[in-house]
Formats: structure tokens, sequence, C-alpha cells
């Protein structure tokens, strides 16, 4: 880039930098390339971004150009733009990410959405008690603990480092002491205690590891392998969460899921061969793909 940013250019204001880094970005095919770059500029400055167009011809000074051309190198290197900056929004949330910890994605916020549906009708008499599985940054259980103070909130990862950032989170958001964090494999924390959840949420790995190699290289390269794959169907957690949940759900407990599009129908499959279970219904994201299936525990 230093080839690039003519060294013999005495400054750079704010709009030639934008403006530069956009065409640039362009060029290297990385996504939304002028948002990026206004958004590495106004970090770097620690200003907003609508600030930029008001200080439009305030030229860098060296410390700042070499902090500026130290983010676009690393998104040319395909590293996601949520790890580069720190944080990822979620749930009008600011969120810490770091790569022990999958970004936040938009269609989660289906899976929040669908829990919130029970739990703001459930009975304000009573306290809920809901576990989020493989929490990673936190992100589900704090968008469903910022909407339901009355209720209590639990979350496991088996990473100790991702629930490092996950309690960082809470205390970020002020839910240290209404969100409680454990280590271990999905249910073993919770191994000695049936029945002792209202609702059971999680979006858990789903991709197949033949897809691995595919996916973007920010996805790919840069995000954890162990919140991405799941044996060679990309079902192997899905399967496991479903046949064990029934065990740890109350009387007429819920358990909700993040799948892929395409895995409808086998787990769908799934849901009917563990028998536990019924109302099981499924929901699309924002962008018309079936992301939530959500099931009942049979009380019978």
């Amino acid at each position: 880039m230093q080839n690039h940013l003519q060294p013999s250019k005495s400054s750079w204001t704010i709009l030639e930098l934008i403006k530069w880094t956009t065409s640039y970005f362009t060029t290297h095919d990385i996504d939304s390339p002028r948002t990026t770059a206004e958004l590495f500029l106004a970090d770097v400055l620690n200003i907003k971004r609508i600030d930029l167009y008001l200080q439009y011809d305030r030229p860098l000074i060296p410390s700042e150009l070499e902090g500026f051309k130290a983010l676009i190198k690393r998104r040319v290197s395909r590293e996601p733009v949520a790890y580069i900056r720190g944080y990822k929004e979620f749930w009008s949330m600011d969120l810490k990410v770091t790569p022990d910890v999958l970004i936040p994605r938009p269609e989660t916020e289906c899976l929040v959405e669908a829990a919130l549906s029970h739990l703001l009708d459930a009975d304000g008499g009573k306290a809920k008690k809901v576990l989020d599985l493989g929490t990673g940054s936190g992100a589900i259980v704090l968008a469903l603990a910022s909407q339901c103070p009355d209720h209590l909130f639990f979350a496991s990862d088996l990473s100790s480092k991702a629930l490092e950032v996950a309690s960082e989170n809470a205390k970020r958001h002020g839910f240290e002491k209404r969100v409680h964090f454990f280590s271990g494999d999905w249910f073993y924390t919770f191994r000695n205690n049936a029945g002792l959840f209202d609702f059971i949420v999680s979006n858990p790995p789903y991709i197949r590891s033949d897809d691995i190699g595919r996916l973007q290289p920010e996805v790919c390269e840069y995000e954890p392998r162990m919140a991405l794959e799941s044996e060679k169907d990309g079902l192997g957690a899905i399967r496991h969460i479903v046949q064990e949940a029934h065990t740890y759900l109350n009387h007429d407990g819920y358990l909700l899921l993040e799948i892929d599009h395409y895995q409808k129908d086998d787990v769908r499959h799934i849901i009917d061969q563990t028998d536990q279970y019924r109302e099981v219904s499924f929901s699309k994201d924002y962008g018309g793909y079936y992301r939530v299936v959500e099931m009942k525990k049979r009380s019978d």
C-alpha cells in the first residue's frame, strides 16, 4: 500500500483516503468497500462516521495514516471487519468479538425473536430458567436478558476463551449478575439436573465438514472451526442436542435451534425419531430461508 499511497505526497485528507480506499477495496473484491473504509477511518480518528464528511478536508498526521494503512492491510488479507474492529453489533448491542468466538450474524436475531415470542408471554408470576448452549460471544443470551429482566439466564461453552469474551460482554452491558456462565461440552455441566430449564436455545455448529473449505476466506480462515463444523453431514451437534435436551427441560419446556436452510427435512426426521417433542415448527430468516426450529417437550 505504501507505493499506492504515494510517499512523495505531503498529506492525505479524509475524503481523499475514503475515495482511494474504496477503489482499492473494490479491486480486491472486498465487500462493502466504502462503508468499510469509513468505519476504519472513523475508528482511527476516534470520530463518528458522519464527522468524516463534516471534516472531509482534514489532513491525517503520520501516526493516523500508519494506523489506517495497517487496518487496510488486514482487511485485504480477508480478515473479517468485526475481528479487526474488535466488536460487532447484535440486537442493538456492541459486543466484543475475537477469533475465539463466532461473529454474530443478523439471521441469528431470528432465533432471539422466536424465543422472545414465548418468553414475553410466559407466566409473570414465576421466573423462567433459560439456557443458551454454545454461547460464544454471548449474543443470544444477552439479547434475551435485555428484553426479559424477570427471567433467569444461563450460558455454557466448551471454550474457556469464548466464555471470557461472553462474560466481558455481559459486564459491559450490565448483565453480569443476571447471566450465569458455565464451562462444559453441551449438557455435561448440567448432567445431574434433569428438568432444570424452561427454555433451551442454541446456535450450534451446522456446517458439513466437506463444505468448510468452500466458505468465504473470512469464515474458513479466521472464524473458530469448532463453532462452524459439525461432522460430515453438518448435523452432529443438532442431533446431540435434540436427543438430549428433553432430559433437561421442565414440563412443557421449549427447545429452539438455529439451522441451515437445507437441513429442514433432516432435522424434522431427527426430531421425529427422538419422539420427545410436539408442536414442532420451522420459521424463515429475513432472506426467506428456513433458519429456526422450535419444539415443545412432550408432556405425556
